[in-house]
């Protein structure tokens, strides 16, 4: 009877030290608050409602399976406590900008990062004239003309040289 009683309180010392040793495992771990202006890259002002995602980045450049999304304030401004020390992988996404992306490395208990959103470019259709492309175009047709003269075309025999003639 005594045995099953110290198998019993043996059995739950392990499980209480199984649960503990994460947790004390964790605290190891450093963690910021990190804190996020969004702005408007041609004025300044500050883009509302945009989607903050942060995704925590392995040592081998590929990002966790976890991630958590914010949405900026009125002022463009939103914050995080908790985000763990090193890469850190930042998205971020507003209707009516471009899809704004890059890595960031967590070293501090205490950072700011501003970030500036570009608008949309024009898509670029190969049926329409761009006048810098033609230029291009045209340059390289003449860089290739000259190249042609130095290339011999293989398609013709090689020409042959005239006998070296002695003066009489």
């Amino acid at each position: 009877m005594k045995m099953k009683h110290v198998a019993r309180i043996a059995g739950v010392f392990l499980i209480l030290l199984a649960l503990t040793l994460p947790a004390v495992a964790q605290e190891d771990e450093l963690y910021a608050a990190v804190a996020f202006v969004v702005l408007r890259d041609y004025n300044g002002k500050p883009v509302k409602n945009a989607s903050v995602i942060m995704h925590p980045v392995k040592k081998n450049g590929k990002q966790r399976n976890s991630g958590l999304q914010l949405k900026t304030n009125t002022d463009g401004k939103t914050s995080f406590d908790g985000v763990p020390y090193g890469a850190l992988r930042v998205q971020v996404l507003a209707q009516g900008f471009q899809t704004f992306g890059e890595d960031y490395d967590v070293n501090k208990p205490d950072m700011e990062i501003t970030i500036k959103l570009k608008r949309p470019q024009g898509q670029y259709s190969i049926y329409e004239e761009h006048p810098d492309a033609t230029k291009n175009k045209e340059e390289n047709k003449e860089e290739n003309k000259e190249e042609e003269k130095d290339v011999p075309n293989p398609d013709q025999p090689p020409a042959q040289k005239p006998p070296d003639q002695k003066p009489q």
